[in-house]
């Protein structure tokens, strides 16, 4: 009886298996599997999950199976991602696991187009290239429009890429200065609290645009140009009663201007600028009496020809992977007590 069973069990797992189309992708000798395959193979693990195919590899050939739709999908992104590791040998394992996300979450995606698009950054000839789709919609954002407002959550980029796009833009002379500013407003803290005159006092404030500048300009160069005026770092209010040429401007930290800081800024925008606002709406830290220019704005200036906006999410996150669940379990949190504080008004006797 035990032979009979393990006969009809060979049988039904042979008659599942031909439902399963089966390809086989060579893999050319000069490619870098390790890059490619990921440690341990973890890329081809992302893959099999994605599109629900079995992968294995064997020396230079990767073998799929899996049903005829999903199989050619799968088939078709790890050919692109050969194709790309030939045309850039430079590609790490972060590139391919942000072009297998990117196909997973938008399967129409060029991602050849998308690891393409790469900004040349000067220090250590490092190309920065965007890690979601949402950053790629960015870029493409800030090339094509004059005033882009980026919204979403902590670690999704927009700062950073900001900053990149700025640095790019003045070593290709398409701009004479960068100008980056922030709200001197900041959770629990005021600037009287701190040591030193008031440059002293906000430099703090300013430290996260100084490192993304040192991460993408040498530190000499970092202070020669500032000494030049061609990098300006300094508090919102300074930038009133100015009109901004031939330069990049960056408000980072936006949710913490108010609605009068906002128009004030945002008016500063001169010829042949560019200008970019970043911010995230669920961290404002401005009194409960003031509101914030952020929020307002969204309503203000949607649908203005020439200003666009875009939005991250948890998804868009490239810190450490507990951040993206830390931010969900915030947010999940958050509607819970707005929830309930409403629920609580409603029960209140009138």
């Amino acid at each position: 009886m035990q032979f009979v069973s393990g006969l009809a069990f060979s049988a039904q797992r042979l008659a599942v298996e031909k439902q399963f189309n089966f390809v086989a992708v060579e893999i050319y000798p000069d490619i870098n599997l390790l890059a490619l395959l990921g440690r341990n193979d973890e890329h081809l693990k992302l893959l099999e999950t994605q599109y629900e195919v079995r992968a294995t590899s064997r020396g230079h050939d990767v073998n799929l199976r899996g049903d005829e739709e999903r199989l050619q999908q799968a088939e078709k992104v790890l050919r692109e991602l050969i194709d790309m590791l030939r045309a850039r040998p430079s590609l790490v394992a972060a590139d391919i696991r942000s072009a297998l996300r990117i196909a997973g979450a938008e399967p129409d995606t060029d991602l050849k187009g998308f690891l393409a698009d790469a900004i040349a950054v000067p220090s250590r000839r490092k190309l920065i290239s965007p890690k979601t789709a949402n950053q790629k919609r960015y870029l493409d954002a800030i090339r094509s429009h004059d005033l882009v407002v980026s919204i979403g959550p902590a670690g999704t980029g927009k700062s950073y890429l900001a900053v990149a796009m700025a640095v790019s833009a003045l070593v290709k002379r398409e701009v004479s200065r960068i100008i980056l500013t922030r709200p001197a407003v900041e959770a629990g803290e005021r600037l009287g609290f701190l040591p030193g005159d008031l440059i002293e006092k906000f430099h703090p404030y300013l430290r996260p645009l100084y490192d993304a500048l040192y991460d993408m300009l040498e530190a000499e160069k970092v202070a020669t140009l500032s000494e030049k005026g061609a990098i300006e770092i300094a508090p919102l209010a300074y930038m009133r009663g100015r009109t901004l040429n031939d330069a990049f401007i960056i408000l980072d930290e936006a949710q913490n201007s108010t609605t009068e800081q906002m128009k004030m800024f945002l008016t500063r925008l001169g010829f042949n600028s560019k200008m970019v606002v970043t911010g995230d709406v669920t961290q404002v830290d401005l009194p409960a009496s003031r509101h914030s220019g952020l929020i307002e704005v969204q309503r203000i200036l949607r649908g203005v020809p020439g200003i666009d906006f875009v939005y991250f999410d948890d998804g868009d996150v490239v810190r450490h992977r507990l951040v993206s669940a830390i931010i969900r379990a915030y947010g999940v949190h958050e509607t819970r007590a707005s929830t309930n504080r409403e629920d609580g008004a409603r029960s209140e006797p009138s």
